[in-house]
């Protein structure tokens, strides 16, 4: 898939993404929330990680969001755009706080991690196709949303379904499925994001979560089955790596083109019609600090090669190398490792890969310790 540019707003960015962010309070020390004496202060959102890790790999990006006019507002802005992501089209809401959570420090999917959101009623949660601005959310190359705005509110689903409906000239859409149980409520989550994910180009999702949302137990080719529109779908299998699908190109879309490119294609049309992935790579071997944002992360370094058209087995890894450079490190944002050292990464053969082993302060190294990281 080649990405190209609108060409018809003055302002394009390669990345638009859209949602709410929130302050987060990291604990002091381990234990449960009740006990932690002290907290730090943070920054955390799904799609605002993902526009700080690509302005920090080089890229130009907006973030599109409502947060309200008080101290904590003042701080996401702030944040998110110290790290060189466009943040003018946030709207202040005086009606609205602002969103936080605390968490506890302990692995997300252990019996002990806590989160405790306080969101409801959210500035964020206001957005609506009304609300925003729609042109400079679409002066994009790419816009990236998740499943985690749809829940918010009516209109904030409002929002997202105008903006993956079809029409002509609109950026190539990035879904990651994100799907949170604990916000839907009495709502019908998962067949809100499959009808989401079947309206975008590029989508997201963990093998474990399609189970969870949709009941599909039959690994990434029942997912493929069950999404067969996105021309690029991603499924991500924890710690045994990713795959990726293609579908064949229908042709340029008017006002923005969106080719497939990579280095596999589908399988012929013929009596077998199994989906296939067109590439696959595996997990890197992690020293892990801590898991939260690294699926934000891949999702980032995915979109960068994919930014950069890069063969389709590269997206994975430098997905990998991206997730890794937050799994060791703690917060929700990392650095991502220098372009030239991701790039040599990238291209290790496939037992070398397989021997890297990455632990914290990796994305510091240069090339040649990067080498010296690889075990026997």
């Amino acid at each position: 898939m080649t990405v190209t540019g609108t060409g018809n707003a003055p302002d394009v960015v390669d990345v638009v993404a859209l949602g709410e962010s929130m302050v987060t309070f990291l604990p002091s020390r381990p234990g449960r929330l009740a006990d932690v004496p002290a907290f730090h202060r943070s920054i955390g959102g799904a799609e605002s990680n993902v526009a700080c890790a690509l302005a920090a790999a080089g890229h130009t990006t907006r973030w599109v969001s409502r947060v309200g006019a008080d101290g904590f507002g003042d701080h996401l802005v702030e944040a998110i755009g110290a790290y060189g992501v466009d943040v003018s089209y946030v709207r202040r809401d005086p009606a609205r706080p602002t969103g936080v959570y605390f968490r506890t420090a302990g692995d997300r999917a252990g019996d002990t991690h806590e989160v405790a959101y306080y969101r409801a009623g959210s500035a964020a949660s206001a957005m609506s196709p009304a609300g925003v601005d729609l042109d400079a959310v679409r002066a994009g190359r790419v816009l990236h949303l998740s499943g985690i705005t749809a829940a918010l509110s009516p209109g904030c689903l409002d929002l997202m379904r105008e903006l993956t409906a079809p029409r002509p000239g609109r950026p190539l859409i990035s879904f990651d499925v994100n799907h949170r149980p604990g916000l839907w409520g009495e709502a019908y989550g998962p067949e809100v994001l499959l009808d989401l994910a079947r309206g975008a180009d590029i989508v997201f999702v963990g093998e474990d979560e399609a189970e969870e949302a949709w009941g599909l137990t039959g690994g990434p080719t029942a997912v493929r089955r069950a999404l067969p529109e996105p021309e690029v779908l991603v499924v991500k299998q924890g710690g045994s790596g990713a795959v990726a699908f293609l579908r064949p190109p229908a042709g340029d879309r008017a006002g923005g083109a969106a080719r497939a490119g990579a280095d596999g294609t589908p399988p012929s049309p013929g009596c077998d019609t199994t989906p296939r992935p067109a590439a696959t790579a595996p997990a890197l071997k992690v020293d892990v600090v801590a898991t939260t944002g690294a699926g934000d992360a891949f999702a980032a370094g995915f979109l960068s090669a994919t930014l950069r058209d890069l063969p389709l087995t590269a997206r994975l890894r430098h997905g990998h190398l991206a997730a890794a450079a937050t799994l060791t490190a703690p917060g929700d944002l990392a650095a991502p490792p220098p372009r030239p050292l991701a790039d040599r990464l990238a291209a290790l053969d496939d037992p070398a890969w397989g021997r890297l082993r990455l632990g914290p302060g990796w994305t510091d190294a240069d090339a040649e310790a990067a080498e010296e990281a690889r075990t026997p």
